[in-house]
């Protein structure tokens, strides 16, 4: 099965599009608790989750323990609930062969985020792990965006549809692995998605962030898309469970997609 099946696959079992980031602060050294905590995030939020995006960064400042935990996390994880890495990596070839080994091989992850804007052969050593996603970003959530993602070609289109001409290279390759974009919900309005191939996207910038699910509406995409809240579920509203944040985020997501339903 091939990564876009699998996410597919869960979000019509699940009817949600939500992916719920897991960015875990450290308060302090007790790595133990804090493992037993982002375990009772996976346990109540899974019924309301298409995927999960764990991002390295949090994992690799709490050391080697860290890392010992993202591994163990990832290795008892549902194996239905498709699993993103946060990583965003980008280097030359020779380097990103051993990320790829890294992060799909030992890590075994379904899918990770990459930095595409050194070129199309430092993924190369992504592009060919069967089962396997890389999501590229495209157009990022952050107001830095504009600064190069968004910034005007000669020819009139924009940076970021050079990231979409990656993705039908590797579909006219014929390669295993299966290519998504990141584009952040903070960014997304205008011709963005209509200037995209359709291919999966990964879409952070819902809650803490204050991005409009508006953004989707109409865009009449068939690849599957998931929209990532991570401070939203992990932090704000501490009256409520996680399952309940997340029953309200998939309810806000599934809305937006699928208007009178």
């Amino acid at each position: 099965m091939n990564f876009s099946d699998k996410l597919r696959q869960r979000i019509e079992k699940t009817g949600s599009a939500l992916c719920v980031g897991l960015d875990p602060r450290p308060q302090n050294d007790n790595i133990e608790e804090m493992g037993t905590w982002l375990r009772r995030v996976v346990e109540e939020t899974a019924p309301y989750t298409a995927a999960y995006k764990p991002n390295i960064a949090y994992f690799e400042a709490m050391g080697i323990p860290g890392l010992i935990l993202l591994e163990k996390l990832v290795a008892d994880m549902p194996r239905d609930i498709p699993i993103i890495l946060d990583a965003k990596r980008g280097d030359i070839g020779e380097t990103q062969k051993y990320y790829a080994k890294s992060y799909f091989e030992r890590m075994n992850v379904d899918a990770v985020t990459l930095n595409p804007f050194m070129g199309y052969d430092t993924l190369e050593p992504f592009l060919d792990h069967p089962g396997k996603g890389i999501y590229l970003l495209a157009v990022t959530s952050n107001p830095g965006s504009e600064d190069i993602e968004r910034q005007p070609l000669a020819d009139g289109r924009r940076v970021y549809q050079l990231v979409g001409d990656m993705i039908e290279r590797s579909r006219r390759e014929n390669r295993a692995t299966h290519l998504g974009m990141v584009v952040g919900l903070t960014n997304a309005g205008g011709s963005v998605l209509d200037d995209l191939p359709d291919a999966p996207l990964l879409i952070p910038g819902l809650g803490a962030q204050g991005g409009d699910l508006s953004a989707l509406a109409g865009s009449n995409r068939t690849a599957p898309p998931v929209i990532n809240v991570s401070r939203g579920i992990l932090y704000q509203n501490p009256e409520l469970t996680y399952a309940q944040k997340a029953e309200q985020y998939a309810a806000q997501i599934r809305a937006a997609l699928r208007p009178g339903s």
